[in-house]
């Protein structure tokens, strides 16, 4: 298992569009990232008198031997970091970073896995999917998306695909199959299998009521693996 070293340098390579509010970020590492899928850095800021602030950002892209890695990053009001990212960033500037950290929520490519994320939920997941479909294991992985409306999901080009289903909440496309309306169990039914581990990535709320659908259709409880995050960034 990696484990985290020493705070290093990151020079911003490119800077793409993801949504209205998220952008992606591929970062130069001063040293090979040796990442596992689902792992994540911490991003921190230093400001002229010395005050810092960091976040902890989940990898999209999938382990390799590069020293790049990219992380999504969703712009939140008041987000002291995630503002910075948005707002000032650019290719070249240089970013403070340290990873890759996490060692329960990792996906190591060779082991059934449903991937269920709710909106930014969906990053650590694309990390795995990208993983599977470079090693040509697809076979391996079904992913599960569910946002508001067709604008806010991420990576909308690359992520469509057999072993994905995207779930709309709020707003579906046009001549859309399924309308509208919350994840339910008949969402999840048809991607259970056996041995098959659950990485469930999302809010607090979306945690919870993921999990809930999986009780209630008998998933184990120990092939649950859980990442929530916050209104923190």
């Amino acid at each position: 298992m990696p484990k985290p070293g020493r705070w290093q340098v990151a020079t911003v390579k490119q800077v793409t569009t993801e949504t209205e509010r998220a952008k992606t970020f591929r970062l130069a590492l001063s040293e090979a990232s040796g990442h596992l899928a689902g792992q994540h850095y911490v991003v921190r800021l230093t400001a002229e008198d010395g005050y810092t602030a960091s976040r902890s950002y989940s990898v999209a892209s999938p382990p390799d031997e590069s020293q790049d890695i990219e992380i999504t990053v969703e712009r939140l009001e008041d987000g002291e970091v995630s503002a910075y990212l948005h707002d000032v960033v650019v290719p070249g500037d240089e970013l403070e970073v340290r990873g890759p950290i996490g060692g329960w929520f990792v996906w190591h490519g060779d082991t059934p896995a449903l991937l269920i994320g709710g909106g930014s939920g969906i990053v650590p997941l694309m990390a795995m999917l990208r993983l599977a479909r470079r090693s040509g294991r697809s076979d391996l992985v079904r992913l599960v998306a569910s946002v508001r409306r067709p604008d806010d999901l991420y990576y909308a080009k690359e992520l469509p695909g057999p072993e994905t289903t995207v779930v709309y909440t709020r707003e579906a496309p046009p001549s859309w199959g399924r309308p509208p309306r919350r994840l339910g169990e008949e969402d999840l039914r048809h991607t259970l299998a056996p041995g098959v581990t659950a990485f469930v990535c999302g809010s607090s709320g979306f945690a919870d009521h993921v999990t809930g659908l999986l009780a209630l259709l008998e998933f184990p409880d120990e092939r649950i693996r859980v990442e929530r995050f916050g209104p923190t960034s």
